[in-house]
This record gives C-alpha cells, structure tokens and sequence, in this order.
C-alpha cells in the first residue's frame, strides 16, 4: 500500500477516501488531518463523483489525535499558550468537520477504534456504517484533555453524552446504534462490501438531490445552533489543553519517561 498519509480511489459515482496510517491505528497527526481534508475536498470537487466513503486501513478506523510525539517545547510553542492552543485547536475542528461542510454526502465505514477524534470524525460524516467489532468513545478527559470537537451532545442528546464524555468510557457498535452514532452495524468481514453496496444505492439518486438534501438538513442543524455550539466548546476547551493538572502532569511524566503505552496502561489500570 502506498506511503501516502490518505489514499483516494473511484470505484464508479463513488470516492473512496482511506485513512493509511495503520501501524498507527491511523493516528491523526496534524499533517494527516490536514491532508484528510484535502483529499475529501478533492473528491467533493470531481464531477464523476456523487458519494464519498471514508474508511481506514488496518484493524481500527483511528485512535483520535496522535499523542505520541516528542516532548520538545521548541516543536511544541502552543502547549502552554491557550491563544496557539485555541488557533491549533480551531484548524484540528475545521479538519474534523470537513465530511459535514463537503457539498456531498460522506458514509463513514468504521471497524475497531473509532476513538477521541476518530470518534468525532465519523459523527460529522452523514452516514455511519460500523463492523461489529468496532468501539467508540472519547477517552480524553482520563488524560485531562476533552473535545475540541463536541458534536456527540447535539448527535445523541446531552443525558448519553455527558455520560460518555464525563467517564471516557467506550461502547460496542450495537450500543453506539441504540443511541443513534451509526446507522447501521454489519459483520466484520462484510464491511467493506457492505459500505460499497449502500454507496452504490445512494449513487443512483441525482447527485443534485443530494446535495440539495443534505444542505437542506445542514442548515436546518446550524440555524438550531450547531456552528454556535460547536464554537463554545472549543471556546472552553482550549485554556484545559494549555493548562497543566494533577493528573495530566504525570500522565506527561510518565510518557517522557516509560513511553505511551506505559502511560496509558498506568491510568487505565486505576478504571479497574
């Protein structure tokens, strides 16, 4: 598979758009989030496609943000400047959000972690379908982070998603189904046949029906709120990301020290 951070092919009216950072779990970096939203932009831009899918390679759809660089402050200006947290944080919202401002209709295939970022990514897409195996979740407030994208409140209600979001728990597909995050949960090794063949039935209506549809729907949700709220909560977000606490210091400690998986391992084992 080609060494390109994102990956595009057609397969007829359809784009696929492949997240290709595996050994990460598809991690997003900045450079990947980026070059994810030029790649969906690119494919929103050409004729010959009327739906996209976004999916992923390897065993997990993405892990969230990639929290396992270096711990350079000369690499890292914003980490304790909640002004270039917010300006970072404001370009990572804009690139999570690009499924839901394409002109297009985006269907998310998602199979094992769909986690933090990777969590947001496939709510702003406007079909989800998931592999029984897949998780979903937003674990960041274990590590003293949350958001910056909260769209699970608008998506499932505020009572599921304070619950969600307040304990970092993940939940099964058939759970993230009952509260409406996906639209549909198929076996595993039909995923990908199964995303095509309920791409393929959404080709065959006009694609200015669509378009129409989905900006219809789009605007109905801003003019509620969506945009606002969304701002509020990187508002909010952005001075938690910049500051330094209890737990996230030794998170950090621990980090520099043993490495990630050590660190993640010390907090998950206090969850029991």
């Amino acid at each position: 598979m080609s060494g390109a951070l994102v990956l595009r092919r057609a397969e007829g009216r359809v784009s696929i758009v492949t997240l290709n950072r595996p050994d990460k779990l598809n991690a997003l970096s900045m450079d990947m989030r980026l070059e994810m939203e030029r790649v969906l932009r690119e494919a929103d831009e050409d004729p010959d496609t009327s739906v996209i899918v976004l999916d992923a390679a390897g065993r997990s759809f993405c892990v969230g943000f990639d929290i396992g660089g270096g711990h350079d402050p000369s690499k890292t200006p914003w980490r304790h400047d909640a002004l270039k947290y917010h300006q970072r944080l404001s370009i990572s919202l804009r690139t999570l959000m690009t499924p839901w401002t394409l002109r297009k209709p985006v269907i998310a295939s998602v199979q094992g972690h769909a986690l933090g970022g990777g969590c947001e990514l496939s709510l702003f897409c406007d079909v989800t379908i998931a592999a029984e195996n897949a998780l979903f979740g937003e674990p960041e407030v274990l590590f003293s982070h949350v958001g910056p994208a909260f769209i699970m409140p608008l998506v499932i209600g505020h009572k599921r998603a304070r619950e969600l979001i307040y304990l970092g728990e993940k939940i099964d597909a058939a759970t993230a189904l009952t509260l409406g995050m996906i639209n549909r949960v198929v076996p595993a090794e039909k995923l990908k046949e199964e995303t095509m063949k309920y791409a393929h039935r959404m080709a065959l209506i006009s694609p200015e029906a669509l378009a129409v549809a989905k900006l219809a729907i789009s605007r109905g949700a801003e003019a509620q709120g969506f945009r606002s709220a969304l701002s509020a909560g990187l508002d909010v977000c952005a001075p938690l990301y910049a500051a330094t606490t209890d737990v996230g210091r030794e998170f950090e400690e621990r980090r520099a020290r043993d490495g990630l998986k050590a660190a993640l391992d010390w907090r998950k084992a206090q969850f029991g």
